[in-house]
């Protein structure tokens, strides 16, 4: 099998063939299951919901590993299967992040043949809610460290924005457009309390950056000569600090134009780097949140989160042979402590 002779470069290919977008990561967690059983590890599945199951492997010789490698099974939307040409990985998933469950399996064996014994934890949801994640957490464990893939350029992430998705919906009173004292637009109540969140100023951290504000979606309206009588838009803040204020201001800001309404919060988090690596601030958010029980959390990976969710998804093949290098040396450094 491709496990065995740790062909790194056809197994991220073979993973990125198995569709497993985002409620849909049966087949590849089975076939995560199978090959790391072939390669004699213990091998958990922690099922989240049906087919749907985290995969938690650790060697014989150390069941309660201190160090634990972790990323996610699922990807984005849509299915694009695997290519390559001399220096790049093509395909959906294979940054983001099955050429990092590749490097990560990787690690472990070669850690393994030098007595270091790491655990593997591939989580399922991770695009959506985090739902693997957060099944993880209720299970216990001897985990001291977790470092956690997601593609940063082969950087080790000093934080990790956080986010908050906010919707708005406005309400109004339908009337015949060519009346439009008889009506009330909702959409332009949620217009105004849209320029007004635009204009409303966010807070920056000179080592983090700014928060950012994105309005995903605006939809509303019957037809176009009805006057509207629902309006609704999605946002999307990536916070770089407690929500507390902010959640405040928006509602302020808003006041009666719409219903505000929070539905999702990932916090901020500041994480451990090491002396002498690359580091950068992650914009994104990850499972890392959600998984407060497996130790002090790192974050670090192979490839580009600019490629990520894009048609042209894709990771330098160099940049995933340096990953097992960097994964070892840490899983090293940390082993000692």
């Amino acid at each position: 099998m491709l496990l065995h002779s740790m062909d790194i470069i056809a197994l991220t290919r073979q993973l990125v063939d198995i569709e497993s977008t985002t409620g849909d990561e049966g087949q590849v967690g089975h076939f995560l299951l199978q090959e790391l059983r072939r390669l004699r590890y213990n091998v958990e599945r922690m099922v989240a919901e049906g087919e749907r199951a985290n995969i938690y492997a650790t060697s014989p010789q150390q069941p309660n590993p201190a160090v634990v490698f972790s990323t996610h099974m699922d990807t984005v939307p849509p299915f694009i299967p695997s290519s390559e040409d001399e220096h790049r990985i093509y395909g959906r998933g294979s940054c983001d992040a099955k050429g990092i469950i590749a490097a990560q399996i990787a690690a472990a064996e070669r850690l393994r043949q030098e007595g270091v014994y790491v655990g593997v934890l591939f989580l399922v949801g991770e695009e959506r809610d985090s739902l693997g994640a957060k099944v993880a957490n209720q299970r216990t464990n001897s985990c001291k460290f977790l470092i956690n893939g997601e593609p940063t350029g082969n950087r080790v992430a000093i934080a990790s924005k956080g986010a908050l998705r906010v919707e708005l919906t406005a309400s109004g009173r339908m009337a015949h457009s060519a009346y439009p004292e008889l009506g009330e637009s909702a959409i332009d109540k949620l217009v105004e309390a849209l320029h007004r969140l635009r204009a409303m100023k966010l807070p920056s951290d000179p080592e983090v950056g700014p928060c950012t504000l994105n309005i995903g979606t605006i939809e509303g309206g019957r037809a176009p000569n009805v006057i509207p009588d629902k309006a609704q838009a999605l946002l999307l803040y990536r916070l770089i600090g407690p929500s507390e204020n902010l959640r405040r201001e928006i509602t302020q800001t808003v006041g009666n134009l719409a219903k505000v309404e929070f539905t999702l919060e990932i916090p901020f988090v500041r994480l451990r780097t090491f002396e002498n690596l690359p580091t950068l601030v992650a914009a994104f958010t990850t499972d890392i949140p959600a998984l407060s029980n497996w130790g002090q959390p790192m974050l670090v990976g192979p490839g580009s989160i600019h490629v990520a969710h894009t048609p042209n998804e894709y990771l330098e093949k160099q940049q995933l042979h340096e990953a097992v290098e960097l994964y070892c040396g840490i899983a090293r450094q940390l082993a000692k402590s």
